[in-house]
């Protein structure tokens, strides 16, 4: 619970002039309640009185009391419940903004509906902590202080007789706080599970559909949905305990109030209106019993979602320099240009969360050296799993080397802001996201600014410049969730596009061709060879055909310890007279090829 409030109070600080304001609401709102047994008191006594002329005048006060109580209670909700809309806002941009700083690593370990669940219904747990779990303990605080108050001075013996239930309610609140924590936490881990499957389900449906698996996986979530809805009632099986404990418990010291006040006032120690007033004062501590048992609950499903943010929060971003240093202002350009070098580089993936174990993963890359020179075209080849891709994804720092290190211009990596490295990398992965807005956005996503002219320009260069003529909307047209609408040659080409837009001085391409034909191939390789010119030009590929006439090819292979080695290097034609492991794999593709052809 303190690291709960550690991490709330700086969100509340920065609205605490709306937070005083709401608590001198509430202190007002309480006061004004506080008064009404008061008059209640002496319009009693005053009708024992036989004074039933001045009933008019309580009635009166009654009202006017109730009404400023209603007036400052509003603005006691505007402030203190609008402060925790405002908090959720803040928390939200951060929790995102943390997303967004976190390397790939992170999000290999996590799924992406558990990330939703997180954002979604862990931050509203959390947020009802900053609402009703602030503004109602106070109100209760001074609530309990004011009846107590006004009851002891009623008489000190009755209030004695109502407060013998109040130990078994704190022992009650401890054993019921610890175990909604504990179910509150397995029911937010579950949610989370089921927000996954259905996150995968709708970003997988065509798979699904395409293997008439709709069956298989309702199952899957009924699983999940079965395993939710029985952690959600143990949960509830508690909280649904807790009230009628109080009510319970309430019930008993109010009993007891009445028989033994009751004696009290027939013996002349108390007035029949002193009594009226005591039992109201003992009513309204029965809303602040409940709300404690409310806020209780709402704190420890609090508690619970913020450890699961936590991991978010205090997940390690990449380290990164916050500026250049002064004698590499001129860079990549200066020196050595946009030369880069692998020296001894070890790289392993690190393991999924829930696949831990004492075990360290198997390097992909162990003392692995390569130099690509400025405005040189390399090309990277080997077999699937050979840790060509890890190669690329090294250098924009996707992914941090363990030892050794990846240099551009003669920096590492690592003494470059993280910004300013992949402003200078045009990269274009094997997965070609798009976004669901406009091509035209997609396109110039890495260049908001670019004009109608360069993007009409780069489709052409990537061969899909025919096939945008021949949507409807053009390039407004809207390509859906992950570029649904498009065909996977034509999201391929898009990827490329995008890439080629950008001025950068290194140019990345990790396998992007797979789904393209020959004739758009060459169409395509083409524009990359023009814009490699001037540029440090990586290609993975896993198609030679797509490397030909690369300035050089490294054709990468495990070694004894299954990490990558660069087995073969040499021009493509040097490779294949070699008749080594790149040649037996040319004469394979050219044999599938014919194929095909038939």
């Amino acid at each position: 619970m303190l690291d709960l409030w550690r991490r709330l109070l700086p969100y509340l600080a920065r609205y605490r002039g709306r937070v005083t304001f709401g608590l001198v609401a509430l202190l007002l709102c309480r006061v004004f309640y506080l008064i009404v047994p008061q008059v209640l008191e002496r319009a009693v006594d005053a009708l024992e009185a036989g004074a039933t002329d001045r009933m008019w005048t309580f009635a009166g006060m009654i009202v006017g009391v109730s009404l400023g109580s209603a007036i400052f209670r509003y603005f006691m909700r505007w402030y203190l419940i609008g402060v925790s809309r405002y908090a959720e806002y803040d928390m939200r941009r951060d929790f995102y903004a943390r997303l967004q700083e976190l390397p790939a690593a992170f999000h290999a370990r996590y799924r992406v509906g558990d990330l939703l669940s997180r954002s979604a219904q862990d931050m509203n747990a959390v947020r009802m902590v900053l609402g009703p779990g602030v503004m109602y303990p106070v109100e209760t605080v001074i609530t309990t202080i004011g009846c107590f108050g006004f009851m002891l001075a009623i008489s000190p013996r009755l209030t004695l007789v109502a407060v013998a239930v109040m130990p078994v309610v704190s022992i009650l609140m401890k054993i019921l706080g610890e175990k909604i924590f504990r179910r509150s936490e397995v029911v937010q881990a579950k949610m989370a599970d089921i927000s996954a499957v259905v996150q995968e389900n709708a970003a997988g449906a065509r798979l699904v559909r395409a293997f008439a698996q709709e069956d298989s996986q309702r199952e899957v979530f009924r699983r999940e949905n079965e395993a939710y809805a029985d952690r959600s009632m143990r949960l509830v099986a508690v909280s649904a305990a807790l009230f009628p404990l109080l009510l319970a418990l309430i019930g008993l010291g109010l009993g007891g109030t009445l028989v033994f006040g009751g004696r009290l006032a027939t013996d002349g120690a108390i007035t029949t209106g002193e009594l009226v007033a005591f039992l109201f004062y003992y009513g309204y501590l029965t809303w602040p019993m409940i709300a404690l048992g409310w806020v209780v609950n709402i704190h420890q499903r609090g508690a619970a979602s913020m450890k699961r943010l936590a991991a978010v929060f205090d997940a390690e971003p990449l380290a990164s320099p916050s500026a250049l240093p002064e004698d590499a202002r001129g860079w990549p350009f200066a020196g050595d240009g946009a030369a880069i070098e692998f020296d001894r580089v070890t790289f392993a993936y690190p393991a999924p969360a829930a696949a831990e174990d004492d075990a360290a993963p198997r390097p992909v890359l162990k003392d692995f050296r390569l130099r690509i020179g400025a405005g040189e075209t390399v090309a990277l080849v080997g077999r699937t799993g050979s840790g060509k891709s890890t190669v690329a994804r090294l250098i924009p720092r996707i992914h941090d080397a363990g030892r050794g290190a990846v240099r551009v211009g003669g920096r590492d990596v690592r003494e470059i802001p993280v910004a300013e490295l992949r402003r200078r990398i045009a990269f274009v992965p094997q997965d070609s996201f798009l976004f669901s807005m406009s091509l035209r956005e997609n396109l110039a996503f890495g260049e908001p600014d670019a004009s109608d002219d360069g993007i009409r320009r780069v489709a052409a260069e990537a061969g899909l410049a025919g096939d945008i003529e021949g949507f409807p909307d053009g390039y407004d047209t809207v390509v859906g969730e992950r570029g649904v609408t498009l065909s996977g040659g034509q999201r391929q080409r898009s990827a490329i596009a995008r890439a080629l837009l950008l001025d950068a001085p290194i140019l990345i391409l990790d396998d992007v061709l797979s789904a393209v034909d020959s004739e758009t191939e060459s169409r395509i390789l083409a524009a990359v060879r023009r814009a490699a010119l001037e540029r440090t030009t990586l290609i993975v590929a896993h198609r030679l055909s797509t490397v030909r006439d690369a300035d050089r090819i490294l054709l990468l292979d495990a070694d004894a310890d299954g990490a990558a080695r660069v087995a073969e290097e040499g021009t493509h034609d040097e490779l294949v007279s070699a008749g080594g492991l790149y040649a037996a794999m040319y004469r394979r593709q050219m044999l599938e090829e014919e194929l095909e052809r038939l």
